[in-house]
């Protein structure tokens, strides 16, 4: 009989979806998101295989998720992860309300497979005008079409908005 706790048997989860992907063209990365009412959600990495850089595990498995409980709102569930999430993963959890995040190998171990997230982590505590991609802001004249407001004006008065 296991003494494992439920987060070790799900870390366990995702670190073994993440070994069996290696096999299937995938990255070595596995996540696992586990619902209030104890739904499980596996996803793998599928970036080289779909060319799609965003199909990182956890956006995999936050995806599943969501399209099977049919809401965005993931508030109450657990993202176990094989692998430290990086910034666009850790944004996608805190976009679906995810609960916690537990994950097992850090960035320094992906970091030495190859996988290094610094220049991101990086990139978004470079002050604006010192970051790698330059990011700016261009404001349309409302005289010659839609300004930049236009969209946020047309969310505002739209009465069947669903708010998130």
């Amino acid at each position: 009989m296991s003494t494992a706790t439920p987060d070790e048997q799900h870390l366990r989860k995702a670190i073994s979806l993440a070994v069996a992907n290696v096999s299937n063209g995938g990255g070595p990365f596995g996540a696992v998101v586990v619902t209030p009412d104890g739904g499980v959600f596996p996803g793998v990495n599928r970036v080289t295989a779909t060319n799609d850089p965003t199909a990182h595990a956890e956006v995999v498995a936050i995806r599943a998720a969501c399209t099977s409980i049919a809401s965005f709102d993931l508030s109450g569930s657990v993202l176990y992860s094989s692998c430290e999430p990086c910034p666009m993963c850790l944004a996608s959890a805190l976009w679906a309300r995810v609960d916690r995040v537990v994950y097992a190998a850090d960035r320094n171990d992906a970091a030495r497979a190859g996988f290094d997230d610094a220049v991101f982590y990086d990139y978004f505590s470079a002050p604006v005008e010192e970051r790698s991609m330059p990011s700016s802001q261009l404001r349309l004249p409302a005289s010659e079409g839609p300004d930049h407001c236009a969209p946020f004006d047309a969310w505002a008065a739209h009465s069947d908005r669903i708010p998130y």
